[in-house]
C-alpha cells in the first residue's frame, strides 16, 4: 500500500535546465561505459524497430516510428535515473544494482506509466495511418528514398508531413507534460502513477515556457541523434537521462 506523500512543486528556472544538464554531463563522465550502455541498447532497439520496418516494405511507418521512438525514452531511461540517484548520494553501485533496481521496477507503478507511454505511441502510430491514408492513399512505394521524394515533392506528401508534425506536437507535448516528473518520481518515492501524472503534470503548468522549451530540446536533440544511423542515440540518451533526473531532483521535495 502507497503511504500518503505531500510532494512540493517548484517552479522552474531556465537556470534549473542548465545546471541539471550540465549535471548529467557530469554523471555521465563518472561512469561512462555503463551510461554508454543504456544508449547503445536504446539506439539498438531504435535501429531494429526502423530495419524491420523497412525490410516489411513498411516505409511509410517508418517515419512514424522514427519520430515516436523518442517517446519511449523515459521508460527505457530508469536505470539512468538510478545511476544518478546514487551518484548524487555518493554510494557505490556496480552495473548489477542497477539492473537489479530496474527489474524491480515491476513490482511497482513503474510498469504502469510504461504501459501509459507506449499506449501514446500507439495512438501516434494509429493517427499517422489515418493521416497516411488521407493524404496519400496508402500509395505504395519502392524504397525509402522513393518515400522521402513524395513526401518531399508533392503536395500531398507536405500536407501529410506537416498535419503529422502538429499531431505529434500536440501528443508529444501531452507526453512529456505526464512523464518528465513521473518516470523519476516513481523510481524515487512509492507513489502511485496517477499521482505521479498529475505531478508531472503540475510541474509543466507551475512553469509552462521553461518545461516545455526543455520538452523540444529534449525531442531536437533526440532526432539529431537518430540522424547518423541512430549513432548519436548512444551519447545523447543517457546524457539527457541523466540531466532528467537532476532536473526532477531540483523541482520536486517532499512537504
Amino acid at each position: 500500500m502507497h503511504q500518503p506523500i505531500r510532494l512540493d512543486v517548484r517552479p522552474a528556472t531556465f537556470d534549473d535546465v542548465k545546471t541539471a544538464f550540465s549535471a548529467g554531463l557530469r554523471d555521465f563522465t563518472r561512469r561512462p561505459m555503463l551510461s554508454l550502455f543504456f544508449g547503445l541498447v536504446y539506439a539498438l532497439f531504435g535501429a531494429v524497430l526502423i530495419a524491420g520496418l523497412a525490410i516489411s516494405d513498411q516505409f511509410w511507418l517508418v517515419v512514424a516510428a522514427g519520430v515516436g521512438f523518442p517517446l519511449v525514452a523515459p521508460f527505457l531511461a530508469a536505470g539512468l535515473y538510478d545511476m544518478s540517484r546514487r551518484m548524487m548520494g555518493k554510494e557505490p553501485f556496480s552495473a548489477r544494482d542497477v539492473f537489479l533496481i530496474i527489474f524491480q521496477q515491476q513490482r511497482r507503478e513503474f510498469g504502469w506509466m510504461a504501459f501509459v507511454v507506449l499506449f501514446v505511441f500507439w495512438i501516434w502510430a494509429y493517427q499517422v495511418r489515418l493521416i497516411f491514408a488521407i493524404t496519400l492513399s496508402f500509395q505504395g512505394f519502392r524504397s525509402m528514398d522513393h518515400l522521402l521524394e513524395n513526401l518531399l515533392t508533392t503536395a500531398d506528401g507536405i500536407t501529410f508531413l506537416f498535419v503529422g508534425t502538429a499531431v505529434g506536437a500536440v501528443l508529444s507535448t501531452i507526453l512529456f507534460s505526464i512523464t518528465v516528473i513521473a518516470m523519476p518520481l516513481l523510481l524515487d518515492k512509492n507513489v502511485d502513477f496517477v499521482t505521479a501524472m498529475i505531478t508531472s503534470v503540475k510541474s509543466v503548468l507551475a512553469s509552462p515556457v521553461v518545461m516545455l522549451c526543455w520538452g523540444a530540446a529534449v525531442g531536437a536533440l533526440a532526432l539529431l541523434a537518430i540522424a547518423p544511423v541512430f549513432a548519436g542515440v548512444i551519447v545523447i540518451f543517457p546524457i539527457l537521462g541523466h540531466a532528467s533526473w537532476h532536473l526532477y531532483e531540483r523541482l520536486i521535495s517532499e512537504k
